[in-house]
């Protein structure tokens, strides 16, 4: 009995989960080394709209000398206790240095006491405190300068944050658009509108921003605080942003337009043939016209006269019976109403009877 084995081809590529078990690093670890530059990736071209690492470039690491510990010291980040630690210095002056922008923080996230814990890397720790001319700022007094700023209140974590997360955007950048969308991100959406007007365009940003920490967040005080983070806050980063999103823009305008939607014309609607109106039929109660003229009022007295006459005539003056009409009250509701006189009915028709001839 013979059995037939499927032994697929290994694919050129995998997805970025897989990779990271492949190298040994956390999800997090390893979307920080893409984000860095350490690893390249390539747009999925099977519709996903996600990106794949291709498996050249997970060999490459791999043929690393020490990996992989020499890979995962590169990716590693701490916090101000351990990064103090590590460089020798109180945390106090460890957070002055971070403050002063001195010390540029690679990734954040918010406790559960809605406090915002910076996280920096331990490679560059390590060079920044390896520096001679950096010595006088770890030990001793801070320089006049540097403090005066701190009483100032100067704090640019956030904002070394968001320039640090823009260089590593526009790396990732696959076109004019993406790069668009990467600087939109980090501007409120009015600017964004004042600056893109043609509404095709502006959709076409939006599909291409990045997602930034904090969003799946919105809504809530820890998303409030992720959003004032993540959007530019000091007037001179939003008018450098706004510039810099116009030239972008103005540079995939010109290489690939926005779609627009295709203006179909309307048919002609085809209007209903006149057809001619037939005449009106004459109505039973219509006048008839003379051809010469108006048609003269009927006289009703006359007919009313000639209609009694002709009623007389036939019966006996004896059998007369003059009763008067039945009453019709017109008010109803209010009382009866009393009947009407009937004497002038039969004194006018006494007076169209014949009498009888005398003996």
């Amino acid at each position: 009995m013979s059995v037939n084995t499927f032994d697929p081809t290994r694919s050129d590529t995998c997805t970025q989960g897989r990779a990271a078990r492949e190298l040994g690093l956390q999800r997090g670890e390893f979307d920080l080394a893409v984000q860095l530059g350490h690893v390249r990736t390539v747009p999925d071209e099977g519709g996903g709209g996600g990106r794949l690492v291709e498996r050249a470039e997970l060999d490459r690491l791999r043929a690393q000398d020490g990996f992989p510990d020499t890979f995962s010291d590169r990716v590693r980040t701490v916090g101000t206790v351990d990064g103090a630690a590590l460089m020798g210095i109180p945390a106090g002056r460890f957070t002055r240095l971070a403050r002063l922008g001195l010390l540029v923080p690679v990734s954040f996230y918010i406790n559960r006491y809605r406090t915002v814990v910076w996280l920096y890397l331990a490679e560059e720790l390590k060079q920044f405190a390896a520096v001679a001319d950096n010595a006088h700022l770890l030990k001793g007094r801070t320089p006049e300068t540097l403090r005066s700023q701190l009483t100032d209140g100067v704090d640019l974590r956030a904002r070394n944050w968001r320039m640090r997360q823009l260089g590593c955007r526009l790396r990732q950048a696959d076109g004019p658009w993406a790069r668009a969308g990467a600087v939109a991100a980090l501007l409120p959406p009015v600017e964004v509108a004042d600056i893109v007007q043609d509404p095709y365009e502006r959709a076409r940003v939006n599909r291409c921003r990045p997602a930034l920490p904090g969003q799946t967040l919105s809504g809530t005080s820890a998303g409030h605080l992720a959003e004032r983070i993540t959007t530019a806050q000091d007037a001179d980063e939003i008018e450098w942003l706004r510039s810099e999103l116009a030239r972008c823009v103005e540079e995939a305008r010109a290489l690939s337009p926005a779609t627009r939607p295709t203006l179909r014309r309307a048919r002609p609607s085809r209007r209903p043939t006149a057809r001619p109106i037939p005449p009106m039929a004459r109505t039973v109660t219509a006048p008839v016209l003379p051809p010469g003229g108006a048609a003269e009022p009927p006289d009703w007295a006359a007919e009313l006269r000639r209609v009694a006459g002709e009623r007389l005539s036939e019966r006996p003056r004896a059998s007369l019976a003059l009763t008067a009409p039945p009453t019709t009250p017109r008010n109803h509701g209010a009382g009866p109403t009393p009947p009407r006189s009937t004497r002038r009915l039969r004194a006018w028709l006494r007076r169209r009877s014949p009498r009888p001839a005398e003996a």
